[in-house]
């Protein structure tokens, strides 16, 4: 595939700067069409950001012949439908995450992926970014000696949408999204420490909703295991005090400690016995371009992108057990 041609399933926000401005930045690709539920979301959609074809029907976009590839950016329940029905017409896709809105439907993707032989990347594209890169170079170079634990640390006060009880952002309804904001948010998080450290083999948690705003989860404590054997924890809490506000992992080592954020790119910072050293890593104006890119170069023989449903799959695994679904 010399010419990559995309076609969008969704234009919600995060099309407009994560993600859709960087398929047209790599040589060789371009967006051709896209699609929305709504027909005009889907024309607006197509007018400002200059792609000739827009669709209300995911199934006549994934028909189009022009388009050989898909990107899926609806909310995670319809994630394993879209890509199976895009990987059964023979079509690359190119997913959000998490992968799907649980593990057994992560399962029903990779059988498909397998069968078909068409590759279902996931966009986890935090692995790609200079900032993470520099943490994992951190850890593999031993700067930190043996990693003896880690430790997650999330908290945010709850936004103004989530007291409209009778108008939920779908986030917050886990038939939509697989949970509450713990389903949307921690993806990234776990996904990150078993690029780092392995895939997690156990994990428990203990959930709550202590806020009442909804009924998902809002408050999350979690325990796991990596592959290694190595402990890691975590705490998630999404109606805490402003005073509280915190976006953290740590990763403690018998030489040292290095702390990072997730979400907001703070200086990382290591300290060993060599005293305190804070370090600023820039990303890209268009954050998900590098993992883009390398999926391009994938689809067209040029590179390996491992970011694949397979290596998505066991995150999906953790947060189930985490929050008791499995």
């Amino acid at each position: 595939m010399n010419s990559i041609k995309w076609g969008f399933i969704g234009c919600g926000e995060v099309t407009e700067k994560k993600s859709g401005p960087a398929f047209s930045e790599v040589p060789g690709s371009s967006v051709v069409a896209v699609m929305s539920r709504s027909e005009e979301k889907a024309r607006h959609y197509a007018e400002r950001h200059a792609i000739p074809k827009w669709y209300t029907d995911p199934q006549e976009l994934i028909d189009d012949s022009e388009v050989n590839a898909i990107y899926i950016a609806t909310p995670p329940s319809s994630h394993a439908t879209f890509a199976i029905m895009a990987m059964k017409a023979g079509k690359p896709v190119y997913v959000e995450k998490p992968l799907a809105s649980s593990y057994e439907d992560c399962a029903r993707v990779n059988k498909i992926s397998v069968e078909t032989g068409v590759p279902c990347f996931v966009a986890y594209y935090r692995r790609y970014l200079p900032y993470f890169q520099r943490v994992k170079d951190i850890v593999e170079r031993g700067v930190l000696g043996k990693i003896v634990n880690v430790q997650v640390r999330f908290a945010v006060p709850a936004p103004d949408l989530d007291y409209q009880s009778a108008n939920l952002p779908w986030r917050l309804q886990p038939d939509i999204a697989g949970g509450g904001f713990f389903y949307d948010l921690a993806p990234h998080q776990l996904d990150l420490l078993q690029h780092i450290f392995g895939v997690i083999l156990e994990a428990n948690g203990i959930c709550a909703n202590r806020g009442g705003l909804y009924q998902a989860e809002d408050s999350v404590s979690a325990c796991f295991r990596f592959e290694s054997g190595l402990p890691g924890s975590g705490s998630w809490c999404f109606v805490a005090h402003k005073s509280a506000k915190e976006d953290r992992i740590e990763v403690i080592g018998e030489r040292g400690q290095l702390s990072f954020s997730v979400f907001t790119y703070e200086p990382i910072v290591l300290q060993t016995t060599d005293g305190i050293q804070r370090i600023e890593v820039p990303n890209p104006p268009y954050v998900q371009y590098p993992l883009i890119k390398n999926v391009i170069e994938h689809l067209q023989g040029k590179g390996i992108c491992d970011c694949t449903s397979v290596s998505a799959t066991p995150v999906n695994w953790a947060m189930d057990r985490i929050l008791g679904k499995i």
